[in-house]
Protein backbone atom coordinates (compact mmCIF):
# COMPACT_ATOMS: atom_id res chain seq x y z
CA UNK A 1 0.00 0.00 0.00
CA UNK A 2 2.99 2.29 -0.36
CA UNK A 3 1.39 3.92 -3.41
CA UNK A 4 -1.75 4.96 -1.47
CA UNK A 5 -2.11 8.19 0.55
CA UNK A 6 -1.74 7.55 4.28
CA UNK A 7 -5.41 8.24 5.25
CA UNK A 8 -6.65 5.83 2.54
CA UNK A 9 -4.18 3.08 3.46
CA UNK A 10 -5.00 3.50 7.13
CA UNK A 11 -8.72 3.24 6.34
CA UNK A 12 -8.21 0.01 4.38
CA UNK A 13 -5.98 -1.46 7.06
CA UNK A 14 -8.46 -0.51 9.78
CA UNK A 15 -11.35 -2.11 7.89
CA UNK A 16 -9.34 -5.30 7.37
CA UNK A 17 -8.34 -5.44 11.05
CA UNK A 18 -12.00 -4.99 11.98
CA UNK A 19 -12.86 -7.93 9.71
CA UNK A 20 -10.24 -10.07 11.45
CA UNK A 21 -11.71 -9.13 14.82
CA UNK A 22 -15.17 -10.15 13.62
CA UNK A 23 -13.82 -13.46 12.32
CA UNK A 24 -12.49 -14.28 15.80
CA UNK A 25 -16.08 -14.35 17.08
CA UNK A 26 -16.63 -17.47 14.98
CA UNK A 27 -14.68 -19.36 17.65
CA UNK A 28 -17.84 -19.21 19.76
CA UNK A 29 -19.67 -21.25 17.11
CA UNK A 30 -17.03 -23.97 17.19
CA UNK A 31 -15.78 -22.94 13.75
CA UNK A 32 -12.08 -22.78 12.79
CA UNK A 33 -11.93 -19.00 13.18
CA UNK A 34 -8.19 -18.85 13.85
CA UNK A 35 -7.45 -20.70 10.62
CA UNK A 36 -9.79 -18.41 8.69
CA UNK A 37 -7.89 -15.47 10.20
CA UNK A 38 -4.62 -17.05 9.07
CA UNK A 39 -5.99 -17.46 5.54
CA UNK A 40 -7.14 -13.83 5.40
CA UNK A 41 -3.72 -12.62 6.55
CA UNK A 42 -2.12 -14.75 3.82
CA UNK A 43 -4.48 -13.11 1.31
CA UNK A 44 -3.44 -9.66 2.58
CA UNK A 45 0.21 -10.60 2.11
CA UNK A 46 -0.53 -11.79 -1.43
CA UNK A 47 -2.23 -8.48 -2.28
CA UNK A 48 0.44 -6.43 -0.46
CA UNK A 49 3.82 -8.14 -1.02
CA UNK A 50 5.65 -5.30 0.74
CA UNK A 51 4.01 -6.18 4.09
CA UNK A 52 6.60 -7.10 6.72
CA UNK A 53 5.64 -10.77 7.19
CA UNK A 54 8.65 -13.05 7.24
CA UNK A 55 9.03 -16.76 7.89
CA UNK A 56 9.23 -16.34 11.67
CA UNK A 57 5.93 -14.45 11.63
CA UNK A 58 4.13 -17.23 9.75
CA UNK A 59 5.62 -20.00 11.87
CA UNK A 60 4.52 -18.15 15.00
CA UNK A 61 0.97 -17.67 13.69
CA UNK A 62 0.63 -21.36 12.78
CA UNK A 63 2.05 -22.41 16.15
CA UNK A 64 -0.41 -20.21 18.06
CA UNK A 65 -3.32 -21.51 15.96
CA UNK A 66 -2.29 -25.12 16.69
CA UNK A 67 -1.98 -24.33 20.40
CA UNK A 68 -5.48 -22.86 20.37
CA UNK A 69 -6.91 -26.04 18.84
CA UNK A 70 -4.99 -28.26 21.27
CA UNK A 71 -6.16 -26.25 24.27
CA UNK A 72 -9.77 -26.20 23.11
CA UNK A 73 -9.99 -29.96 22.59
CA UNK A 74 -7.69 -30.88 25.46
CA UNK A 75 -9.54 -28.80 28.05
CA UNK A 76 -12.91 -30.16 26.97
CA UNK A 77 -11.71 -33.75 27.23
CA UNK A 78 -9.73 -33.25 30.44
CA UNK A 79 -12.46 -31.39 32.30
CA UNK A 80 -15.20 -33.78 31.20
CA UNK A 81 -13.11 -36.78 32.26
CA UNK A 82 -12.33 -35.09 35.53
CA UNK A 83 -16.03 -34.98 36.34
CA UNK A 84 -16.59 -38.58 35.31
CA UNK A 85 -17.69 -38.31 31.69
CA UNK A 86 -17.10 -41.23 29.33
CA UNK A 87 -15.47 -40.78 25.92
CA UNK A 88 -18.83 -41.06 24.19
CA UNK A 89 -20.36 -38.55 26.62
CA UNK A 90 -17.54 -36.10 25.96
CA UNK A 91 -18.01 -36.47 22.19
CA UNK A 92 -21.77 -35.96 22.56
CA UNK A 93 -21.04 -32.81 24.55
CA UNK A 94 -18.87 -31.47 21.72
CA UNK A 95 -21.59 -32.13 19.14
CA UNK A 96 -24.20 -30.62 21.43
CA UNK A 97 -22.08 -27.49 21.86
CA UNK A 98 -21.89 -26.94 18.10
CA UNK A 99 -25.63 -27.54 17.64
CA UNK A 100 -26.52 -25.27 20.57
CA UNK A 101 -24.29 -22.47 19.31
CA UNK A 102 -25.93 -22.56 15.88
CA UNK A 103 -29.47 -22.71 17.24
CA UNK A 104 -29.12 -19.82 19.70
CA UNK A 105 -26.82 -17.65 17.58
CA UNK A 106 -29.61 -15.25 16.51
CA UNK A 107 -30.37 -14.35 20.15
CA UNK A 108 -28.79 -11.49 22.15
CA UNK A 109 -26.97 -10.02 19.14
CA UNK A 110 -25.00 -13.22 18.58
CA UNK A 111 -24.04 -13.75 22.21
CA UNK A 112 -26.65 -16.49 22.33
CA UNK A 113 -24.11 -18.65 20.51
CA UNK A 114 -21.96 -18.86 23.63
CA UNK A 115 -24.93 -19.67 25.84
CA UNK A 116 -26.10 -22.22 23.29
CA UNK A 117 -22.68 -23.84 23.17
CA UNK A 118 -22.56 -24.22 26.94
CA UNK A 119 -26.14 -25.48 27.16
CA UNK A 120 -25.56 -27.83 24.23
CA UNK A 121 -22.41 -29.26 25.80
CA UNK A 122 -24.28 -29.93 29.04
CA UNK A 123 -27.35 -31.39 27.34
CA UNK A 124 -25.47 -33.61 24.90
CA UNK A 125 -23.26 -35.12 27.58
CA UNK A 126 -26.09 -35.51 30.09
CA UNK A 127 -28.47 -37.23 27.68
CA UNK A 128 -25.90 -39.75 26.49
CA UNK A 129 -24.63 -40.56 29.96
CA UNK A 130 -28.16 -40.90 31.35
CA UNK A 131 -29.36 -43.03 28.43
CA UNK A 132 -26.38 -45.32 29.00
CA UNK A 133 -27.84 -46.07 32.40
CA UNK A 134 -25.63 -44.02 34.66
CA UNK A 135 -27.15 -42.65 37.90
CA UNK A 136 -28.68 -39.20 37.65
CA UNK A 137 -26.12 -37.44 39.85
CA UNK A 138 -23.22 -38.96 37.90
CA UNK A 139 -24.74 -37.88 34.59
CA UNK A 140 -25.24 -34.35 35.94
CA UNK A 141 -21.64 -34.17 37.17
CA UNK A 142 -20.31 -35.42 33.83
CA UNK A 143 -22.44 -32.87 31.98
CA UNK A 144 -21.17 -30.06 34.21
CA UNK A 145 -17.59 -31.07 33.43
CA UNK A 146 -18.32 -31.08 29.70
CA UNK A 147 -19.90 -27.63 29.94
CA UNK A 148 -17.01 -26.12 31.89
CA UNK A 149 -14.50 -27.78 29.56
CA UNK A 150 -16.26 -26.20 26.62
CA UNK A 151 -16.17 -22.78 28.26
CA UNK A 152 -12.48 -22.98 29.16
CA UNK A 153 -11.58 -24.35 25.74
CA UNK A 154 -13.44 -21.56 23.98
CA UNK A 155 -11.79 -18.90 26.15
CA UNK A 156 -8.32 -20.28 25.41
CA UNK A 157 -9.01 -20.56 21.68
CA UNK A 158 -10.29 -16.98 21.57
CA UNK A 159 -7.19 -15.90 23.49
CA UNK A 160 -4.98 -17.62 20.92
CA UNK A 161 -6.84 -15.82 18.14
CA UNK A 162 -6.39 -12.53 19.99
CA UNK A 163 -2.64 -13.12 20.12
CA UNK A 164 -2.62 -13.82 16.38
CA UNK A 165 -4.54 -10.60 15.74
CA UNK A 166 -2.19 -8.58 17.95
CA UNK A 167 0.84 -9.89 16.05
CA UNK A 168 -0.82 -9.12 12.74
CA UNK A 169 -1.97 -5.56 13.44
CA UNK A 170 1.51 -4.07 13.56
CA UNK A 171 2.38 -5.80 10.28
CA UNK A 172 -0.69 -4.43 8.51
CA UNK A 173 -1.07 -0.93 9.89
CA UNK A 174 0.74 1.55 7.59
CA UNK A 175 3.63 3.52 9.09
CA UNK A 176 3.26 7.23 9.67
CA UNK A 177 4.63 9.35 6.82
CA UNK A 178 8.01 10.92 7.65
CA UNK A 179 6.62 14.40 7.03
CA UNK A 180 4.02 13.83 9.76
CA UNK A 181 6.71 13.72 12.45
CA UNK A 182 8.24 17.12 13.18
CA UNK A 183 11.98 17.25 13.69
CA UNK A 184 13.77 19.51 16.11
CA UNK A 185 17.24 20.81 15.18
CA UNK A 186 19.85 19.86 17.74
CA UNK A 187 21.08 23.47 18.09
CA UNK A 188 17.63 24.96 18.78
CA UNK A 189 17.49 26.83 22.14
CA UNK A 190 15.57 25.14 24.92
CA UNK A 191 13.25 28.14 25.31
CA UNK A 192 12.13 27.82 21.67
CA UNK A 193 11.50 24.07 22.06
CA UNK A 194 9.46 24.74 25.22
CA UNK A 195 7.42 27.37 23.40
CA UNK A 196 6.64 24.94 20.54
CA UNK A 197 5.55 22.23 22.98
CA UNK A 198 3.27 24.66 24.84
CA UNK A 199 1.65 25.75 21.60
CA UNK A 200 1.02 22.14 20.59
CA UNK A 201 -0.58 21.39 23.97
Amino acid sequence: MDFLPFPVSALLAGAFIGLLGFVLLLNIFGLPANWILLGLVALWKTLHPSADMGLVFWVLLVFIALMGEALEIGLQIFNAKRYGSSSSGTFAGMLGAIAGAILLAPLFFGLGALLGALAGAWTGCFLLEYLKGRPLHQAINAAFGAMMGRFLGTVCKCGAGGCMLALTVRRIWPPLPPEGIPSVPSDMPASVVLSIVQNLC
